[in-house]
């Protein structure tokens, strides 16, 4: 299935990475979630997918039915389900993921901002923008260096 570039994104980011097993059982579970996920009735076009093993991604093509308010609700409990099946944290916007040498690493907030003041982060690390909101700016704009980012306007004086 080909998706919109203007297609609905939504990022989920684990506190840790899951593993070989897990990813396997959460794709499933994603998988029966999208294919019967509906919106007033209608199929949504859309896909779930796991990202470096840390990372729940659900795409929603609203070119033929669009998320409602009660699509969206019915994305989060199985989202809440997935978390607390295994035990991961996947609503926690304070955590900070980046990469180093090629992997994903996420920080809470304050060792984050521990590695930017000793320029363990620095302005050419690669940062996740988990605020993108369609398929265009996930490709485009997702993984983007700090000084790109949003994280750069918050952090930047730790930079200086």
């Amino acid at each position: 299935m080909s998706f919109s570039p203007q297609s609905k994104i939504w990022i989920y980011q684990s506190n840790r990475e899951f593993t070989a097993t897990e990813v396997a059982e959460i794709q499933l579970k994603l998988d029966a979630f999208t294919t019967q996920w509906k919106a007033h009735g209608h199929q949504l076009a859309a896909k779930a997918e796991i990202i470096y093993n840390f990372f729940i991604v659900f795409t929603v093509d609203e070119t033929s039915a669009g998320a409602t308010g009660c699509s969206i609700d019915a994305s989060v409990r199985i989202i809440k389900e997935i978390e607390q099946t295994y035990h991961l944290d996947l609503f926690n916007r304070f955590n900070m993921a980046y990469k180093q040498d090629g992997k994903v690493v996420v920080l809470n907030k304050e060792d984050f901002e521990t590695l930017i003041s000793i320029k363990k982060v620095t302005p050419e690390t690669i940062v996740f923008n988990n605020l993108v909101q369609t398929l265009a700016d996930f490709q485009t704009k997702w993984e983007v260096p700090f000084e790109k980012s949003w994280h750069n306007t918050i952090f930047a004086h730790l930079l200086a």
